[in-house]
């Protein structure tokens, strides 16, 4: 996931520009709050439209109690299934951020910290989103073949998925004149869909494909918050 920083700063030496001339500071903690706020309200509502159409059920006792287990943090699989989900869900949205966000930084380093500037230059906000977007999600692309059941399906769910975090990310970053939002933001959406939110779900047969990072439904939350975002930035004239 530092790639895309280690070609960011490779491009910079070339052009003879200095590593600092990155938007480093730490800027308004409005957009750091925000940025913890809208992915984990997107994988949330994500989540609870799967419980309400019964694409998947809210996992039991028994599940919570071994996920618990599975976690293995300090010794919580012996608690009850109320205390373990709090308790996971509280040491997950901030210590395990705090341990994603040094992955997500290689990756925003490269997308956000550079790259979408260097396009603003020349292409319109919607463009630098759709653009960055694309290339970001297409980043992705040996994880997705090696790991899909659907190609198809997941290779159009994760495109929509990440071109409208893009847009979402793309205009905090823009509003912040920060690189952390974009990296807090990154970290607790992989967070949230990924670790919190699978284990508290039961998979119904027939519907996984409704499931996950590169679910259905995930597909369809996300667009509407980065239409949203997108007119947002537009009515902005970011």
């Amino acid at each position: 996931m530092w790639c895309p920083a280690i070609a960011a700063f490779i491009t910079l030496k070339i052009k003879g520009r200095k590593i600092s001339s990155l938007n480093w500071n730490w800027g308004n903690w409005k957009y750091i709050r925000l940025s913890y706020f809208i992915p984990a309200l997107y994988s949330v509502i994500t989540y609870v439209l799967i419980w309400i159409f019964g694409f998947g059920n809210l996992a039991n006792g028994d599940v919570i109690t071994d996920w618990g287990k599975e976690l293995g943090l300090f010794g919580i699989g012996t608690l009850n299934p109320m205390e373990i989900t709090i308790i996971a869900i509280i040491l997950l949205g901030t210590v395990e951020i705090l341990r994603a966000s040094a992955t997500t930084l290689g990756e925003e380093i490269g997308w956000r910290g550079f790259f979408i500037y260097e396009l603003r230059k020349v292409l319109s906000f919607t463009s630098t989103s759709i653009f960055s977007g694309f290339i970001w999600a297409s980043w992705h692309w040996p994880l997705l073949v090696y790991y899909s059941n659907n190609v198809l399906l997941e290779f159009t769910t994760f495109f929509i998925v990440i071109i409208s975090m893009s847009f979402i990310i793309t205009y905090y970053t823009f509003k912040s004149k920060s690189i952390w939002p974009a990296v807090v933001f990154h970290a607790v959406s992989n967070v949230y869909i990924q670790k919190i939110l699978p284990p508290l779900t039961m998979k119904t047969e027939g519907t996984e494909y409704w499931l996950g990072e590169n679910g259905i439904m995930f597909a369809i939350v996300t667009c509407f918050f980065g239409i949203y975002f997108w007119r947002k930035a537009i009515k902005e004239k970011l």
